[in-house]
């Protein structure tokens, strides 16, 4: 059934009057024709009266539909759509999709973003021309159709993953609204909680925009099995690739590049949704941050073919060794190892060094000063750590007493040593392979161990963490956690009277392993754009200097919030941070830090939900639509017939044209031509 969008136009029919009265008239108007031979009474003979009436009804009738057709046009005809739409209070909201997963599409096709932005510039033509309409990505203001293509063509692809997320977020739309989504709605990603709170009288149209099945190549992580990472030593660095498509990738060519120089190449078969790890052997040399990508030859997705990340050289961890005589067997260990800055305190009163110490060693202290107790204290606040070797002293105990409970580590008992009688040993328990504090330490050959002994003379009920434990299953080096550091305390004095730990084995790596555990690297090798928070350790500014610091890449220079937290610089990853690469850190133009940057890894997992499967996931909700894309007929196209109608005023523009053609080849051909008059002469 048709329907008029201004039927009041439809009076104009009444135009048609004009010319069948001028055609009435014409038929009763006299003729008069001059004639003054013959040959008018043949040509009277071959023009009938019938001929005459056939062309002036023809006539007519061309004229009747062009009036018609002009009147037609004005009413705006069209067939009504099957389903009511009432049009939005406000403007048409859209969003499209603009996260770095949208560029994945066939090599020979469009891309799901190029798909999209498409099928958002057609939008306007679904709609009245004053209609209005609001891109959500990048303005809160409606604009005209116009206007919104403008708007369209400019969006680009970003870094950032949260693109229809942070925009339904910030969209304050009233009710009776109409919102647009195109995008690739990847599962790790979409979830209805995006949607869960819009208005059920908003009509929300979901059109899915993902491209055809295909592989995608990435980086997943990079990582050293060695944590420190020495200079001018051969190091193993893993790889692991991901593919986050649903197609298997064979022989994908990857590269390993340190400072803009090949230190590796390989190819590597990743299948379909699988990983694949490879290991390269590198070596870095002084001090400075070596910068360090892994590229990936994968199409066509590319946004994800490098992965950034830094490389630098692990400063001296400086130890303070605070004993009660000469020559420890801790000063050996040490001492002899280049990756640690040792220094030797002797007494009780010792505290110089400890403001910059990262693990600081207490050993049989016949008493410890207040003054020192409260070093200590200050070094498990900032992150560092206190090893603490009990003395066998009676009049000690107080003095370690008051230190345990200022560390808090406790409660404890100590064991009162019997007159005359050597303290009782025991020996210590195999260690735990699966504690991950003895990762590396232990060979894969089992064979007996013979385990040191020990004659405890503290004892603890709780801890945080045992690494040692005698064979009764008491502790006997366990930790505890004490501010944003650790305390690890040791059960018996290292003396040859109540222990041998120091002459067995186990001693070096324990030690050693007690040392890196207090190391904190000042930056992760890599982060994310969508990190949120990275915290730079030990990068806080001094109070009375410049606080500000600012991310330079290139002729970019983004200033981040940030805010310092007991000498740890704690920053947000800008917003408006979109490129992944290497972005210096700079404080007064001083350089700080320099820190990789690499788009979500979950833009680079694919899988999307298909329309049917986002018509079952809303099949609830009456006011959530899906839409899909398809070749030859576009959103717009199938919204309008849909819900606006099909509209007739092209038609009524053709009949018109087409009646104004016939009506002139009528007037031009329709007439019968006159015969040649042969001339006549006389005989």
């Amino acid at each position: 059934m048709m329907a008029f969008t201004y039927p009041w136009f439809l009076w104009g029919l009444l135009a048609v009057i004009l010319p069948i009265a001028l055609h009435l008239f014409e038929l009763r108007q006299p003729k008069r024709v001059a004639f003054t031979n013959v040959e008018f009474l043949r040509e009277v003979k071959l023009v009938t009266a019938r001929q005459r009436k056939v062309k002036h009804l023809l006539v007519l009738l061309t004229r009747i539909g062009l009036i018609g057709s002009l009147v037609l046009l004005f009413a705006q005809p069209f067939i009504p759509a099957p389903l009511t739409t009432v049009l939005p209070n406000e403007a048409v909201r859209v969003v499209v999709d603009t996260t770095p997963s949208m560029q994945a599409g066939p090599a020979d096709a469009q891309t799901a973003f190029e798909k999209g932005v498409e099928e958002a510039r057609q939008l306007p033509t679904a709609y009245p021309t004053a209609a209005r309409f609001q891109l959500l990505n990048s303005s809160r203001y409606s604009v005209s159709g116009t206007a919104f293509r403008s708007a369209v063509d400019q969006l680009q692809l970003t870094g950032s993953s949260r693109s229809v997320a942070s925009a339904l977020v910030q969209d304050g739309g009233t009710t009776n609204q109409q919102l647009f989504i195109f995008s690739d709605f990847q599962k790790n990603d979409y979830s209805r909680e995006q949607l869960q709170n819009i208005d059920s009288a908003t009509q929300v149209f979901l059109i899915p925009v993902a491209g055809a099945s295909t592989h995608n190549i990435y980086v997943d992580s990079v990582w050293l099995d060695d944590a420190f990472i020495r200079s001018g030593t051969d190091m193993t660095l893993r790889i692991r690739l991901r593919n986050g498509g649903n197609m298997a990738a064979e022989n994908t060519q990857v590269k390993l590049l340190l400072d803009n120089r090949q230190a590796a190449a390989f190819r590597v078969p990743v299948p379909a949704n699988g990983q694949e790890t490879v290991t390269a052997r590198v070596q870095v040399t002084g001090t400075r941050a070596h910068l360090c990508r892994v590229e990936v030859e994968d199409y066509p997705v590319t946004f994800d073919n490098t992965f950034y990340f830094t490389l630098t050289p692990s400063p001296q961890i400086p130890v303070v060794d605070i004993t009660s005589r000469d020559l420890p067997a801790t000063q050996r260990l040490y001492s002899n190892e280049a990756l640690f800055a040792y220094s030797h305190r002797v007494g009780g009163k010792a505290t110089e060094g400890l403001a910059a110490a990262q693990l600081v060693l207490v050993q049989e202290l016949p008493r410890i000063d207040p003054q020192l107790r409260e070093q200590l204290k200050q070094v498990v606040q900032r992150g560092g750590s206190v090893v603490i070797v009990p003395s066998a002293a009676v009049e000690a105990q107080s003095s370690y007493t008051a230190l345990f409970q200022e560390l808090g580590v406790g409660p404890v008992t100590w064991e009162q040593p019997q007159a005359g009688r050597l303290p009782q040993r025991k020996e210590v328990a195999l260690p735990n392979r699966q504690n991950p504090f003895f990762r590396d330490v232990f060979g894969a050959q089992q064979r007996q161990v013979t385990m040191p002994t020990v004659a405890p003379v503290v004892r603890w009920a709780r801890s945080t963490t045992d690494i040692l434990r005698l064979r009764d299953g008491e502790g006997y080096l366990s930790g505890f956690r004490s501010g944003r550091g650790m305390v690890y305390v040791f059960s018996a004095p290292f003396t040859g009277e109540y222990s041998n730990f120091t002459s067995h084995p186990l001693f070096v790596p324990v030690m050693y392993r007690l040392a890196m555990q207090s190391y904190k690297s000042t930056e992760l090798p890599a982060y994310r754009l969508n990190q949120g928070l990275i915290t730079i350790p030990g990068a806080a500014g001094s109070e009375d200097g410049e606080q500000v610091v600012k991310l330079v890449k290139d002729s970019l220079t983004l200033i981040p919030t940030q805010r310092s937290l007991a000498g740890d610089l704690r920053l947000e990853v800008p917003p408006g941070m979109r490129e992944p690469g290497f972005y210096t850190l700079e404080r007064a133009g001083r350089k700080i830090a320099t820190l990789a940057f690499n788009v979500d890894k979950k833009e680079s997992e694919l899988a999307h939900y298909s329309a049917p499967e986002l018509r079952q996931m809303w099949a609830g909700k009456p006011n959530i639509h899906v839409y899909e894309a398809s070749e030859g007929t576009s959103i717009a196209a199938r919204y309008r017939a849909e819900r606006v109608g099909t509209p007739l005023w092209k038609y009524c523009v053709a009949a018109a044209l087409l009646c104004l053609l016939a009506e002139v080849l009528l007037l031009r051909f329709g007439g019968t031509r006159s015969p040649a008059v042969a001339p006549v002469t006389a005989g």
